[in-house]
């Protein structure tokens, strides 16, 4: 990995930076002088409301407390009673409002990186439509409120256990890894595997093997998943500087690793049925859905297109919500199969 440019003395005469890096020539992702961001609109026109709901990343929130509900449902043997329904939702609540939390400190410390990138560039930090102060007191609001919900209404490890894993990611992996590694997606991972686990012990109080696997399963999901989107964003992470695998070890080598990462989650999408906690229903769907992951995973990494790491990364988003549908699906029709 080369070392990062150095900044240029002035701007040219069109009042825009000299230059532009090569892919794998990263700038400095902490450098927030004005004459190293892009000048952006200060506002859309949205509504305010509208900026702190973008803040919070829904999209991304909703596949986590997804995760996290299959975990309380498959901790509760047979049909579930009134009270586990109302434990579930309240648990949800608290899931959803600390994950929002950590979206938005994310949003918080990537700001100047945000504005380098053409996918996060429309962000409101990024924009400077909400200020830092703004981005964290709403952090702060939402993670204390989603803390206070999990501790009276759930139970205390769900609380501290989701309150881990927003340090996971807020700061283990927005600040400490994702500027310093290519292997950041790989350590990092592991908070964003939690929300089973925080699922499984908001209605047992404890931690299961059974949500282990969940775990295991969305920690190996996660790289193949993130490192399709880094291809073709490949120029846009050099450009803010994060040292990507793209970035840092090229096309080819990447696409080999997301291949190699296919075959390891196919078996670990298996552990399961070996495991004793699902039947022949989910077996056959988590096969169906793994092979046609290799499959993808195999095209990518002989013939690469930008389509195609689009497609796969769409596909492993798909992949996810069916391979956890089919858990749900399987564990209320196992008795009568």
């Amino acid at each position: 990995m080369s070392t990062p440019l150095s900044r240029p003395a002035a701007l040219n005469s069109s009042g825009t930076l000299p230059g532009v890096a090569a892919p794998v020539a990263m700038s400095n992702p902490t450098d927030s002088t004005p004459s190293a961001l892009p000048q952006l609109p200060v506002s859309s026109g949205r509504p305010v409301w509208r900026q702190y709901m973008t803040l919070a990343k829904p999209r991304v929130v909703q596949l986590i407390v997804f995760c996290a509900l299959i975990g309380m449902l498959l901790a509760v043997p047979g049909r579930p009673l009134w009270s586990d329904v109302f434990t579930a939702l309240l648990a949800s609540a608290g899931i959803w409002l600390v994950a929002s939390a950590a979206a938005a400190f994310n949003c918080l410390i990537e700001q100047h990186i945000d504005s380098r990138m053409k996918r996060t560039s429309w962000r409101p930090t990024a924009r400077g439509e909400l200020s830092r102060n703004q981005a964290l007191l709403f952090s702060a609001i939402l993670c204390g409120a989603g803390g206070v919900v999990l501790y009276v209404w759930v139970n205390p490890i769900t609380m501290w256990l989701t309150l881990a894993t927003f340090v996971g990611y807020a700061i283990v992996y927005t600040v400490v890894l994702k500027p310093l590694t290519p292997q950041n997606i790989v350590i990092g991972g592991a908070s964003g595997a939690m929300p089973p686990v925080l699922g499984w012990a908001a209605m047992t109080g404890d931690v299961g093997a059974e949500s282990m696997i969940l775990c295991m399963i969305i920690f190996l999901w996660t790289p193949p998943h993130f490192w399709a989107l880094a291809l073709y964003r490949a120029e846009d992470y050099a450009r803010a500087g994060l040292p990507m695998l793209p970035v840092t070890h090229g096309n080819e080598f990447t696409r080999l690793q997301i291949l190699l990462y296919t075959f390891v989650l196919f078996a670990a999408t298996l552990l399961p049925f070996v495991q004793g906690m699902s039947g022949w229903l989910y077996l056959a769907c988590a096969v169906l859905l793994g092979a046609r992951f290799i499959q993808l995973a195999w095209q990518l990494w002989r013939s690469y297109s930008e389509a195609l790491a689009r497609k796969t990364f769409r596909y492993s988003i798909l992949q996810l919500s069916l391979l956890f549908a089919a858990l749900l699906v399987d564990h209320y029709l196992r008795p009568w199969l």
